[in-house]
């Protein structure tokens, strides 16, 4: 029995999603997570707690050395809910994944991950999380920088009207004044700061399968992705 559960270990794989804003990559990555009991890494979020701490201290992003004390002060956990049965993003001791999922976030994350220390911390800190195996991490650059050599990588691909609709719905339970015009304008920002950065910039890694699921429900994606995995 020993020997089996060795070779299983020996045998998990680091897997990557990558794609544009609103393409269902964290919702896949949750659902291979839970499937293959790996573990999920929202690196998403990783830009996200930096943002909010930021914006919360003031920080001058536009001040190298401001940056790079910032960054010394900042320490990111992911930490398992049993209740959700989720992992959530901890900064500083404090819990904040549903604080960092606010529109102000979202207004300036791009902005934040686009400067090239802050990519560079959170890179090493994922490459960390990442080196026993057995992840599922999603992001824009996952792929491409933090694991060029990933066993299986996905890029994620989703009609803009599809993308605008889904983002409206997650961000109108949370604040009900928002409109589809102004979700729209952000996610179109977002893709064009995200694929023009001249740090990581998102693209699709040469070796990566893409899954468009404009018209695909979650357990088609979870499919599709899993025969991959099998693969």
């Amino acid at each position: 029995m020993q020997h089996f559960c060795a070779a299983m270990e020996n045998k998990k794989i680091i897997i990557t999603i990558d794609g544009w804003s609103s393409c269902g990559k964290s919702t896949l990555a949750k659902q291979l997570a839970k499937e293959l009991g790996y573990v999920y890494i929202d690196s998403g979020a990783m830009y996200r707690a930096i943002t909010l701490y930021f914006l919360r201290n003031h920080i001058d992003w536009t001040d190298t050395a401001e940056v790079n004390t910032a960054l010394e002060n900042i320490h990111i956990d992911f930490e398992y809910n049993p209740k959700s049965q989720q992992s959530e993003i901890i900064l500083n001791g404090e819990n904040v994944e549903y604080v960092i999922r606010d529109l102000v976030i979202a207004e300036k994350v791009s902005d934040v991950a686009a400067i090239k220390e802050v990519r560079s911390f959170a890179v090493a800190q994922q490459q960390k999380m990442g080196e026993k195996k057995g992840v599922v991490m999603d992001g824009r650059d996952i792929g491409t920088t933090v694991f060029p050599t990933a066993e299986l990588k996905i890029f994620m691909t989703a009609d803009i009207a599809v993308r605008v609709e889904r983002r409206f719905k997650e961000m109108y339970e949370k604040n009900p004044n928002i409109t589809l015009e102004e979700v729209k304008t952000n996610l179109e920002m977002r893709d064009y700061i995200d694929s023009h950065r001249e740090v990581s910039p998102l693209r699709k890694a040469d070796d990566a399968i893409e899954i468009d699921n404009t018209h695909l429900t979650m357990e088609e994606q979870l499919k599709i992705a899993l025969d991959l995995v099998n693969k």
